[in-house]
């Protein structure tokens, strides 16, 4: 944001007021109303306690949350529209409503250093590394094989929990770690930190602990520069990108560039020679229903950033910005084009000097026909090659699924939300030839010919949702792409005939090889720990194939491994269990979901906690996998 220096001033002095309201209620005598809770249901309820419509955070994960992050949201944050009408003082009581006074105790970090016994790691080139950043490779195949894992077939049905890290003031484990020889780069987004972790031994530790001033947002990215440097990249709710010495954990530069407050970070850099290449989202899709919000002005983007200093060599725009289109009905302009925000994270082919993003929809009307597209950007210039548009006239806002609509919804359009959150892949079949593969919420698998964007094939698997169909990701290897479903119980808009699980598709010729089909599982005591357990069993995460295995985590919080031939499930592992991590915190996992999966050194790792949308069960896990040891 542009004035986030002033926003941390202020933030110290919200913090003071918190402290200084959180004794009132407890002088206010016993059954006494907390002064922060009618501040809450005049202007957060009706969000918050509707998650499975608006996809705001649910209440019971904002208690679990980090005061600063809080205070961040409504002073320089998403929320920042919504507390704008809240002096200091009420910011405060709102705040200590939710989360109350907290102690956090931070020793366990000291705790967690690497000591003197533990040998320096020599940070390997890109070639070396398991996981630059979302996709592993650039072409986001998300594949590792058996010496990079140090994991085969065989072993998977002997894998057990290894160790767990929990940490202790998060609810939402959303980023991927990058792994580069013995060093782990671990984003903890709701911690704003990022851990600089030693997986060589027994049991991790920390060789640094990297901290931002507001919160984390993405996955982190590993590169070595020409210079020979080694460096990670990641952004946050600020949307300012990160780039920090992968051997020290210190700070190179930092850039904003997001261009307005609704401007949004999600999809991981990509680090290529002296480029950092970042994608930009916003978050203007949940706030565009609010009849106070003069909607919608944002749209999506995408950065290449000069390594070397952080400055801007090129920005690429979805559209152009939007201007007033009409009188919404009170005297107040509604504006467009707007949307098309990526999500995802990019593939970048060094061969054909492209970059590949998929955009999501319009938030206003004229639908763009850059709106739930495909589009190649050439990495020199950001020029638009070509693009591919899967879905024209999806003009939507999230707060628009409730009854009765604002002024703000679209009169036009279809209002559909089934944008390219998927991160597309580029793969190679048998023949030599190159197919980029899109998966769409509308529950459509695209193949296009990444020359051109012509369509190949495309299949579809339901009619998908909002908040279903391909997700987040997918995964392939030499013959199949792993496309997971999911499908969010009682959501509006979803296919009965869309059904939560994964397939195998053959990317050469569409085919369906096999298909898992994910049910509710409420054995035991699952009930309690996973009220949703009946219901709520998609696979929103992408997975990821090690050797001939391919992982997958559900929202219901499973992980398991299906044989890349035959489908047949090698293993499974409940996480959404109490667990205590080995850094001596409690924690408790959760839904699977966003980015996750990734393997080095005989163990695969995986988040656990995740409720940013209805029914999903949040958690602070990190897990680590390893194949069964002998006993002594």
């Amino acid at each position: 944001m542009k004035n986030i220096r002033a926003g941390l001033v202020g933030l110290a002095l919200l913090l003071c007021a918190a402290a200084a309201t959180a004794a009132e209620p407890a002088s206010a005598g016993a059954g006494a109303v907390h002064p922060g809770k009618a501040l809450y249901e005049k202007h957060c309820s009706a969000c918050h306690d509707k998650p499975d419509l608006t996809r705001a955070v649910p209440f019971a994960q904002l208690k679990n949350m980090r005061l600063g992050n809080l205070f961040f949201a409504m002073t320089d944050g998403k929320m920042k529209e919504q507390a704008k009408a809240l002096n200091e003082r009420q910011r405060g009581q709102l705040v200590d409503f939710i989360v109350g006074r907290q102690q956090v105790d931070e020793r366990w970090i000291d705790a967690m250093r690497c000591g003197k016994d533990v040998p320096a790691t020599r940070l390997p080139a890109e070639s070396g590394a398991n996981v630059l950043g979302f996709g592993f490779t650039r072409d986001n195949r998300r594949q590792l094989t058996r010496e990079q894992a140090g994991i085969a077939t065989a072993d998977v049905k002997d894998l057990e929990l290894a160790w767990v890290l929990a940490f202790p003031r998060a609810s939402t484990m959303r980023a991927q770690a990058a792994i580069a020889g013995n060093m782990m780069f671990l984003p903890v987004t709701d911690e704003a930190r990022v851990f600089g972790t030693d997986i060589s031994g027994d049991k991790p530790c920390f060789r640094w602990v990297y901290t931002s001033n507001v919160p984390l947002r993405t996955n982190v990215a590993y590169g070595v520069l020409p210079s020979g440097r080694a460096v990670i990249a990641f952004a946050d709710a600020a949307v300012n990108v990160h780039l920090v010495d992968a051997t020290s954990g210190k700070l190179i530069w930092k850039t904003p560039v997001g261009r307005w407050d609704l401007s949004n970070a999600t999809g991981t850099p990509q680090i290529v020679g002296n480029r950092v290449f970042m994608p930009i989202s916003a978050s203007e899709i949940n706030f565009g229903g609010d009849d106070a919000h003069e909607c919608c002005k944002t749209h999506g983007m995408f950065a290449a950033l000069d390594a070397r200093n952080g400055k801007m060599v090129w920005r690429y725009e979805t559209m152009p910005d939007a201007k007033p289109v009409r009188d919404r009905g009170d005297g107040k302009m509604l504006w467009g084009p707007s949307g098309a925000p990526i999500w995802s994270s990019p593939v970048v082919d060094e061969r054909r000097g492209l970059i590949y993003v998929g955009t999501g929809e319009a938030t206003s009307a004229p639908a763009a026909d850059t709106t739930d597209a495909i589009l190649a950007l050439e990495m020199k210039t950001g020029k638009l090659r070509w693009k591919f548009q899967a879905t024209p006239d999806d003009v939507f806002l999230t707060t628009c699924m409730r009854r009765p609509q604002g002024l703000n919804c679209p009169k036009e359009g279809r209002m559909l939300d089934v944008d390219f959150g998927a991160a597309p892949i580029l793969a190679r079949k048998a023949d030599g030839s190159d197919v980029l593969l899109a998966g769409q919420k509308s529950g459509m698998l695209w193949a296009l010919d990444p020359d051109t964007g012509r369509l190949l094939w495309n299949r579809e698997f339901g009619k998908g949702s909002p908040l279903g169909g391909i997700h987040w990701g997918m995964a392939v290897d030499a013959r199949n792409v792993y496309v997971p479903i999911h499908k969010m119980p009682d959501a509006q808009g979803n296919d009965p005939n869309q059904v939560p699980g994964m397939h195998a598709v053959d990317y050469a010729t569409g085919e369906v090889r096999w298909s898992f089909i994910s049910e509710g599982d409420c054995s035991g005591d699952r009930r309690a720990r996973v009220p949703t357990c009946h219901a709520n069993t998609g696979l929103s995460s992408p997975p990821t194939v090690i050797d001939g295995a391919v992982f997958a985590g559900s929202v219901d919080g499973f992980l398991r491994a299906f044989d890349t031939e035959t489908g047949k499930l090698l293993w499974q592992y409940d996480v959404a269990r109490p667990l205590t991590g080995v850094n001596g915190v409690a924690g408790h996992g959760g839904a699977i979901d966003n980015a996750s999966i990734v393997a080095a050194n005989g163990y695969v790792f995986v988040n656990s906690g995740y409720a940013i949308m209805g029914g999903e069960r949040p958690g602070n896990l990190f897990l680590a996998f390893r194949k069964k040891r002998a006993a002594p």
